[in-house]
């Protein structure tokens, strides 16, 4: 049987395993082409805001919803792309971008402080889902 291990240890081992990002770092790298996973859940995302151009899958069905052998109906990521996951505070994406490895996503992280700092940091958040993105540099030019 192996040791028991606490949370906080598994957290800190896939924290260090993974190359975390800032929500300014997953922002850019979003930008250039990584995909931008949104695991929390519905009524989450409804109460804090929906991340443009974010992917939504839940963290109960991430896994099953992303491995490539997994029949699911919707579009599976290939496992070569960069595959940024975050949450509500960065706590449960830690062990989920983690997983993601273990079954291939090789370039999979999460992001530090979840959709909390990013918003903290002043990135785009939309009321809706469906709502265009107004960049800052556009809004203050009207």
């Amino acid at each position: 049987m192996s040791p028991r291990k606490p949370i906080d240890m598994l957290l800190a081992d896939a924290a260090v395993r993974l190359g975390r990002l800032s929500p300014v770092e997953a922002w850019a790298e979003m930008r250039a082409g990584a995909i931008l996973v949104d695991t929390r859940s519905p009524d989450q995302r409804q109460a804090q805001g929906y991340l443009p151009g974010s992917v939504h899958h839940p963290l109960s069905t991430l896994l099953w919803r992303l491995d490539p052998d997994c029949p699911t109906s919707n579009e599976k990521i290939p496992l070569d792309a960069r595959v940024i996951l975050i949450c509500r505070e960065g706590y449960s994406s830690v062990l989920a971008a983690a997983q993601l490895q273990e079954i291939g996503f090789e370039d999979a992280t999460d992001v530090i402080g979840g959709v909390e700092d990013w918003k903290k940091a002043g990135l785009p958040v939309l009321r809706q889902a469906n709502e265009p993105v107004v960049e800052q540099d556009e809004a203050v030019a009207r």
